[in-house]
């Protein structure tokens, strides 16, 4: 029989193997929470304006809107974290996206779907510097690639079931009664998440240091870019190309599963693909974080890389629910490195405003890729395979970039006791 004492013991390897600690248990919280009831309803959305009469441009607009909000919210997010600390920021940014789940409760209008996204679609961009910035500030610099893998899956595990329970009230209900129950269920979510990460989540002192930043954050973007080293802009040029490859086709992948191919799926069935995708992400994350952590990153990321190119390619050809299961596991595998490419995001970025460069890089890299989705819609217009092939076309770019000119780091490893 295992004592308690061993069983501790196991515990406590368990949670330094997985760099768990208080505060950052209250941000997972909040991210199952809040993204468990986001992805019921905001999956779903581009139906849902098709079902309130809204045409394909809106869709597109929609994906664009995304982009575009992601870009320009996430560097105000990583400022305001620098500002005020993780804890407030985030209790601001759970505010706001509550705010958008009740206006399209509220309001069944498509126009209302737009604005009510405006507050919730880019809750994630929002909030991700400041999580980031917790991670950097509360870990080992050998457990960071880690600690962005178990909030990087942990943010799958909504993502996989939330589509499901989506799909259950889309089947239930219909369409739009049953996509405004979601939205329901994720604000009753969102409140207990923000209840969570203020109780768990331990007050932090904004970073004050002159060496690379003033002794308030940086608020001008053009003065941080400034700060920003010739290794991030490679990195952030070619993530911008493999965004293209993503971005072209992602609000059209709902639509070409349930309404454009021979053999459409229905909802439950789409939610069940998102899953799969989401289980296959789950189940790498944790054995490339740990190489990572390491080893170098740069083979991690191009692996990555490769996957969000072949995704659309073979999503072309992908014309039955048997085809598509096998789309979607490849669509898992693409985030291979996605968590080591946040991770060398900060790695590159100055000690002293972390938060504030991961947002700066978000800000630039979502402002170009946010004319991607809507692009996007006139290519669908043309014709769903121009879309498709188009988005394949700038992942071969962005791969062989990133192959030739991207850069690398190697993680310092503690030195070993010797017992």
């Amino acid at each position: 029989m295992i004592s308690d004492g061993t069983t501790k013991t196991l515990a406590s390897r368990l949670t330094d193997f997985l760099a768990l600690q208080r505060s950052t248990v209250g941000v997972l919280a909040m991210v199952v929470l809040v993204g468990m009831g986001e992805k019921m309803a905001e999956r779903f959305l581009p139906i849902y304006i098709l079902a309130l009469g809204g045409g394909v441009l809106a869709v597109g607009l929609l994906q664009a809107m995304d982009n575009f909000l992601s870009a320009l919210y996430a560097f105000p997010g990583g400022y305001l974290s620098d500002r005020i600390g993780t804890k407030r920021s985030l209790l601001v940014f759970n505010l706001i996206a509550m705010t958008g789940f009740a206006l399209v409760i509220l309001i069944p209008a498509w126009q209302a779907v737009l604005i009510g996204a405006v507050l919730f679609i880019s809750w994630s961009a929002i909030s991700l510097p400041a999580t980031m910035s917790l991670m950097y500030r509360v870990l080992p610099q050998n457990k960071r690639t880690m600690g962005v893998s178990v909030h990087s899956l942990t943010r799958r595990i909504p993502m996989a079931l939330g589509p499901v329970v989506g799909g259950l009230f889309i089947e239930i209900w219909g369409e739009q009664t049953g996509i405004r129950l979601a939205f329901g269920a994720a604000l009753i979510m969102a409140v207990l998440a923000l209840f969570l990460q203020q109780w768990m989540i331990e007050e932090d002192t904004p970073q004050k240091d002159t060496d690379t930043c003033n002794l308030t954050p940086e608020k001008n973007p053009i003065k941080l870019f400034q700060l920003m080293n010739p290794s991030m802009k490679r990195l952030l040029v070619t993530d911008i190309l493999i965004r293209f490859c993503e971005q072209i086709p992602y609000a059209f992948v709902v639509i070409w599963c349930m309404k454009t191919i021979s053999e459409p799926v229905s909802a439950l069935q789409f939610g069940l693909l998102t899953t799969i995708e989401m289980a296959v992400a789950i189940l790498v994350y944790i054995p490339v974080a740990y190489l990572a952590d390491r080893s170098t990153k740069k083979p991690f990321i191009l692996m990555t890389f490769v996957f969000f190119t072949l995704f659309p390619l073979v999503l072309l050809y992908s014309r039955s629910l048997e085809w598509l299961i096998a789309a979607f596991i490849l669509r898992g595998l693409k985030e291979f490195g996605e968590p080591t490419r946040k991770a060398l995001i900060m790695d590159l970025a100055p000690d002293s405003c972390k938060a504030g460069m991961f947002g700066l890089y978000y800000l630039i890299r979502d402002l170009v890729v946010s004319l991607a989705a809507l692009g996007g819609a006139f290519l669908w217009q043309i014709s769903p395979d121009a879309n498709l092939i188009t988005a394949f076309a700038f992942g071969i770019m962005g791969t062989l970039g990133f192959a030739f000119f991207g850069s690398d780091m190697t993680t310092p490893q503690p030195s070993r006791r010797i017992e």
